[in-house]
């Protein structure tokens, strides 16, 4: 496929409706829209409908332990949303915001590819509607009340411990410099000097909490709960004891509501809300899937990452919170990484390698597997790339249908929704088909250890699990904090099943190490730290930022 437009060149060449018109299609009242600009629009939470919430299909995208550049789920949601309007349902995406850490990173943005992309595709991969920017703000606010708390030695004064401040401040930008920094130089004026450093906007707890809120009371409860540090006696102190909740909820406002736009097809789709799924739950909003749900009888959503991080969480964690569960799961998965998790090396994964691939199927089988235990039926999405042979696709479409898992080849990339109408029919009649119930793969009220052991040993194949010294300091901190009931969210490398990212395909007789806990109190969660997991990411030695330009009549270039 020679002289194949870039994704940038698609979306700019595509015919965009009103974001009127797109509302129409919902049925939504257009004065119900808080326009920005022509094309997107946000959505009042008071259009949820919990009734129509339970009437609707929920489908849930994950894939296969990725290769670093990505198996393409969004472009697979997104393809399968226009798929599923081919073949006669009505059916809307709901996804996550991008990052401008990966944009400008080495990942590029995540507004899907080919004819599969959801536009404007330049303002979503950039500032879109100020949501990042709202989380960022409410982030740092709360930063500087603790700072500022610490130096003013006042009757309003907590008496905070310094050195027991857990909150950092965060940026939506991967800068490594900014990952341990001292704050508080310049002596009196400068403030109270200790360590302290930046976490990148989709780590922080900020926007873990506005995708889990379910409401805008919800959401002031929940930033009240942050867990700040300590006092010198050892008291906990929490964001509500600075009285910090109401200004944060302020500054998410309109951050909290839902952004309408568009496929490149016309068909409606909801962006909302963008935490990673490495570092924390990785899926949009509740109120955004809720939202998608109440207007549409089909909902394709993404959870990021591999299914033992993005889809392991949303089904223990989110599901749980929005009292929802999806109908299905599509496992995206590729030739090139199969080949991957079967040895191949990066620089030969465009050459066919039959012995390779087959080697690989051990990674999708154990996925196939962890999804059926739910209670939810697997169906593998082939995202078909122009280097793979027939020979390979053929491969894996005999290898699932010996699973018995439904299984198609998704062209959504090069064909749009015409390329996805045979996943459309597979998904369908998964949906239909499917006696099994939805069932969460631990109790809540279990200890730590035990959930943390339950998803070690029964989503990653784990042997078992250590915790480290910090680790054991931490959970005793979490039991006096009566943080235990609360779910866990995983962090750890999304290129394995272990917490060894070099540990490829279906690792066995391993071990988990968990280094050390971070509480997510207000979010509702706890987040074992395995391996060397970092939570500010780096630049690559070459950035895309390097490849991104504008010209003189305000046309971008170099996204993708």
């Amino acid at each position: 496929m020679a002289n194949v437009p870039s994704d940038i060149d698609i979306a700019q060449a595509a015919h965009l409706n009103h974001i009127n018109t797109v509302a129409q299609k919902l049925q939504i009242d257009i004065e119900e829209l808080e326009h920005y600009g022509k094309y997107k629009a946000k959505l009042p939470l008071h259009l949820i409908n919990d009734e129509k919430v339970k009437q609707s299909n929920l489908i849930l995208v994950t894939a296969i332990n990725p290769t670093p550049a990505g198996e393409g789920k969004t472009t697979t949601t997104i393809g399968l949303t226009e798929g599923l309007n081919k073949i006669g349902k009505q059916a809307m995406a709901v996804l996550r915001e991008p990052s401008l850490g990966p944009v400008f990173g080495m990942k590029g943005g995540a507004a899907g590819g080919g004819y599969s992309q959801v536009i404007p595709m330049e303002d979503i991969n950039l500032h879109f509607t100020g949501d990042f920017s709202a989380i960022e703000k409410a982030n740092n606010l709360l930063a500087a009340l603790i700072d500022n708390n610490i130096q003013n030695k006042t009757d309003n004064n907590l008496n905070i411990d310094p050195r027991t401040v857990v909150w950092k401040r965060v940026m939506d930008m991967n800068d490594r410099s900014l990952r341990n920094i001292v704050s508080g130089m310049g002596g009196k004026q400068g403030g109270m000097l200790r360590e302290t450093g930046f976490n990148i906007t989709a780590a922080s707890e900020i926007m873990a909490i506005l995708c889990l809120s379910k409401s805008f009371s919800d959401l002031k409860g929940k930033l009240s709960n942050i867990y700040i540090g300590n006092k010198y006696d050892g008291t906990p102190v929490y964001a509500r004891d600075l009285k910090a909740q109401g200004a944060m909820a302020a500054l998410l406002k309109d951050a909290i509501k839902p952004n309408l736009v568009q496929t490149l097809e016309g068909n409606p789709a909801i962006i909302h809300g963008g935490p990673f799924a490495n570092i924390a739950q990785g899926t949009n909003t509740i109120v955004a899937t809720k939202m998608g749900m109440t207007l549409s009888n089909y909902v394709v959503t993404e959870a990021g990452f591999g299914a033992d991080l993005g889809a392991e969480k949303f089904l223990n964690i989110k599901c749980g919170y929005a009292g929802i569960s999806p109908k299905a799961v599509v496992i995206v998965a590729t030739v090139r990484a199969l080949k991957y998790h079967g040895g191949a090396a990066l620089d030969t994964l465009k050459q066919e390698n039959l012995d390779a691939l087959a080697k690989g199927f051990a990674n999708l089988e154990k996925h196939i597997q962890n999804i059926r235990s739910f209670g939810l039926p697997a169906v593998v999405s082939i995202n078909k790339f122009v280097s793979d042979t027939q020979a390979e696709l053929d491969a894996i479409v005999t290898y699932c249908r010996s699973l018995g898992a439904g299984v198609a080849i998704a062209e959504g990339w090069e064909k749009g929704g015409e390329g996805m109408k045979d996943l459309a029919n597979e998904v369908t009649t998964a949906i239909e088909s499917n006696k099994e119930a939805y069932k969460p793969l631990y109790n809540w009220d279990d200890t730590v250890e035990n959930k943390i052991t339950a998803i070690a040993k029964n989503i990653y194949g784990a042997d078992g699990v250590k915790f480290e010294s910090k680790a054991q300091t931490d959970l005793k901190k979490i039991y006096k904090l009566g943080l235990d009931k609360l779910p866990i969210c995983m962090a750890k490398t999304q290129y394995s099943f272990s917490d060894n990212p070099k540990l490829l395909g279906r690792p066995t007789g391993f071990t988990v190490t968990v280094r050390e806990f971070e509480f997510a109190a207000g979010a509702g969660f706890l987040i074992p730290i395995c391996g060397d997991m970092l939570r500010m990411p780096g630049l690559p030695q070459v950035p895309s930022a390097n490849h991104i330009d504008i010209d003189d009549n305000g046309k971008i270039s170099g996204l993708f």
